[in-house]
């Protein structure tokens, strides 16, 4: 099974090599991990201490941010190198203040994976909620270095559970402990005779709250609201998108905003959407010098505010889980005491089902009812308070995950 394994890696590495030429963002993720070395040699030295992050994706470095932040005042003297393997998390965070050096993952080869240990040899490994590669654990277990592995959810029907699944089950053997978010994953884990579990909750609630420390504050958002009431439709696709245009282009009553804010900032995708919108709509890249009061639609042509633009919502819409590219983060709005709609999709997102059955997220699966939830929101500020209390008060009953993990590390 491990010589299947390596030699499908190195086709994955020479078919991604052939789509990089057709797809931009996969190109991003192939050119940057040629660099990987170089950048590495560049920026150790063979007397450097270190500890390594890994996350898949911009998802996770979110989950991991908070344990990141305390380790980085906790080891002032050490080098933290941070991988990513997808491009959406690289290029968003290459230059965060949490890590030295952000880099991508090579692609988890044999050689690649003891060449990247061996430079490092980190004083702790941290992997964030999975992207769990054989071969790197592999080499983290021959140098016999540590390794948690945080905000962990396991599912039955996980390679980790098949009979195939035997690197998988090995790679899971050199953690020294996992922290999982939900009570049905421990029982899995002690199935396979790993003993070392902790259910801590997911660290995203604990990131979530510390937005509500944050400067929040948008003077453009305030001036496009204008003290009306705003619908956000935030991380969507053109899935999302579609839902909408009907129902904005329908609405007269001149006392709703909508704030759109794209997964993806691509022009083309935008101006499509654009296009199709009969209301007064204005890019976040137009708007200097304009009065945004006179706008119905704003379009967020940008990235790193969406957060924030949570604040100032009546109402949130969350993309992503109406088609199948996955449910983005609902716990951002819900800190803020927002109710939320998301589409029909969210069978691998567990806090979505905890919502829902809590009651202040709404899932929908068509137009026509999106139309009567989101119209039954506008019409009911009693409603909409009730559902965006019982959101605000699932994110303060659910903070506590990193304080269990930071305990353990410091022990």
């Amino acid at each position: 099974m491990k010589l299947l394994y390596n030699i499908a890696l190195y086709g994955a590495e020479f078919l991604l090599k052939i789509l990089a030429l057709f797809n931009d963002k996969i190109k991003l993720g192939v050119q940057g991990r040629q660099k990987t070395f170089k950048t590495l040699e560049k920026q150790l030295t063979p007397n450097d201490k270190t500890l390594w992050f890994h996350c898949a994706s911009l998802g996770e470095y979110e989950q991991g941010l908070p344990i990141f932040k305390h380790l980085r005042v906790d080891y002032p003297h050490h080098k933290i190198v941070l991988t990513f393997f997808s491009p959406s998390g690289y290029e968003i965070r290459k230059n965060t203040p949490v890590a030295d050096i952000v880099v991508y993952l090579p692609m988890d080869t044999n050689s690649n994976a003891k060449r990247f240990v061996a430079m490092l040899k980190p004083e702790l490994t941290i992997f964030v909620k999975y992207d769990v590669w054989p071969n790197y654990m592999h080499a983290l277990k021959q140098y016999n270095l540590r390794a948690i592995l945080i905000s962990a959810v396991f599912r039955q029907e996980q390679p980790y559970f098949k009979f195939y699944g035997g690197m998988m089950r090995d790679a899971l053997h050199t953690f020294e402990h996992i922290f999982v978010q939900n009570e049905s994953s421990k029982p899995l884990l002690n199935a396979l005779k790993f003993k070392t579990v902790t259910i801590a909750g997911d660290t995203r609630y604990d990131r979530v709250a510390d937005q509500l420390q944050q400067d929040n504050i948008l003077p453009f958002v305030e001036q496009f609201k204008d003290r009306k009431l705003c619908v956000v439709i935030g991380s969507s696709w053109p899935e999302d998108e579609s839902l909408f245009i009907d129902y904005i282009n329908s609405d007269t009553s001149k006392t709703i905003k909508f704030i759109v804010a794209p997964h993806n900032i691509r022009g083309q995708q935008i101006d499509n959407f654009k296009k199709q919108l009969q209301k007064k709509t204005i890019l976040f890249s137009e708007k200097e010098g304009k009065n945004l009061s006179e706008f119905d639609v704003f379009i967020v042509d940008t990235i790193g505010i969406l957060s924030k633009i949570y604040s100032y919502a009546d109402i949130a819409y969350v993309g992503g889980a109406m088609g199948h590219t996955g449910l983005h983060n609902i716990l951002e709005p819900a800190v803020f005491g927002v109710p939320i709609i998301i589409g029909p999709n969210y069978n691998k997102f567990p806090e979505a089902f905890d919502m829902i059955a809590h009651g202040g997220v709404i899932s929908i699966s068509n137009s026509s009812e999106l139309k009567l939830t989101l119209s039954g929101l506008i019409e009911d500020s009693n409603k909409r308070e009730n559902l965006g209390t019982l959101n605000e008060n699932f994110i303060k009953n659910h903070i506590g995950a990193v304080i269990q993990i930071m305990d353990y590390i410091r022990k």
